[in-house]
């Protein structure tokens, strides 16, 4: 009898062994993968990878409202992250209204419910980590679900041009700013070049938080607010310290000559665009992509904002909706030291 018990849980083992071997065996495009999942897996927070090349277990979704934010791209269903980053912005949304004059937030894309590549737009976003913060101020009304899909947000930029439109920049968006870089688990600020040379040029004073303040394509009519590997995530690959530097010398003088929109040149033959796939991502992804999850969003919410409703079907626009500037251009090169 015992050995038949046994015997049992060896099958038993042995059968749970290649199933997830399957699961890992199983290969395709990462960004189908991880873009069809609606919800996150059960557990533990954890961010498997690099900023741009991994996934997320664990993650938790910030209400659609609270009392100073509104969630925007609603149909994305991208406002999933690790909670420590889902909680900063909440944090910085109280903290902005009480100390940077500002309404409240508008928040873009945070990650996927069990991040990965995204079907259009970032390149990073994959481990719950990051996250958009528009520069257009929350309106003092609820926006509805459809305003939530249509409204652009403001470009900070005068006209074409590279550098910031005075008549729009406010020393409330400086404040906010300034507010996010206070954080110590925040670890880098995109914005437009423009951005930062309105910083460079005008803050006075206390200028060590501008470190963190980087230089990037796209940004200019929001940030991205990026905060380092949290605890009880081993496989998470940190970046480079910012220093200390404030970073208004040789390095922003870098984006205001011709090298960084020069086109790349037309490739003797046609070369074919890599597609991330699953096997591309850390082995641990494939685990994640196929652990069970929650029955509801509700089950998964963080943060004060109240009743969540079921997340919305995700539909894949068209085309690459104005706050989708994480991706390079086709025609724009890499520098060959990255911010």
């Amino acid at each position: 009898m015992k050995s038949k018990t046994l015997l049992r849980v060896a099958l038993g083992a042995l059968i749970s062994l290649t199933s997830v071997i399957g699961a890992v065996a199983e290969d395709g495009p990462a960004k189908q993968l991880f873009g069809a999942q609606t919800l996150p897996t059960l557990g533990a927070p954890r961010s498997d990878g690099f900023y741009a090349k991994g996934c997320l277990a664990g993650g938790v979704a910030l209400p659609e409202d609270g009392p100073t934010w509104q969630v925007m791209r609603l149909s994305r269903n991208r406002r999933w992250g690790h909670p420590r980053m889902v909680g900063l912005i909440e944090k910085l949304s109280h903290d902005a209204a009480a100390k940077a004059g500002w309404n409240g937030l508008l928040v873009g894309d945070i990650s996927q419910p069990r991040g990965g590549p995204m079907i259009t737009g970032h390149a990073s976003h994959q481990v719950g980590l990051d996250a958009d913060i528009w520069l257009t101020p929350m309106p003092k009304r609820r926006f509805t679900a459809d305003e939530r899909e249509k409204v652009e947000a403001t470009s900070m930029l005068k006209g074409d041009t590279l550098f910031v439109d005075p008549q729009k920049w406010t020393p409330s968006r400086t404040a906010l700013l300034k507010t996010a870089a206070s954080y110590p688990e925040v670890e880098r600020i995109f914005v437009h070049p423009g951005i930062k040379k309105e910083l460079c040029d005008t803050v006075q004073g206390d200028r060590s938080w501008m470190a963190k303040v980087r230089p990037y394509w796209g940004h200019y009519y929001h940030f991205h607010i990026r905060i380092k590997c949290q605890p009880g995530s081993p496989n998470c690959k940190p970046q480079e310290p910012t220093g200390s530097d404030d970073g208004c010398g040789k390095p922003l003088a870098w984006w205001f000559t011709d090298e960084p929109w020069k086109k790349k040149p037309e490739p003797a033959k046609p070369v074919k665009p890599h597609v991330m796939m699953l096997s591309d991502l850390p082995k641990v992804c494939a685990q994640v992509l196929n652990a069970p999850g929650p029955s509801s969003a509700a089950e998964v919410t963080y943060g004060s904002g109240g009743a969540v409703a079921a997340p919305a079907k995700v539909a894949a626009p068209a085309a690459f909706a104005p706050d989708d500037d994480d991706t390079l251009p086709e025609d724009v090169p890499v520098p060959g030291q990255k911010p």
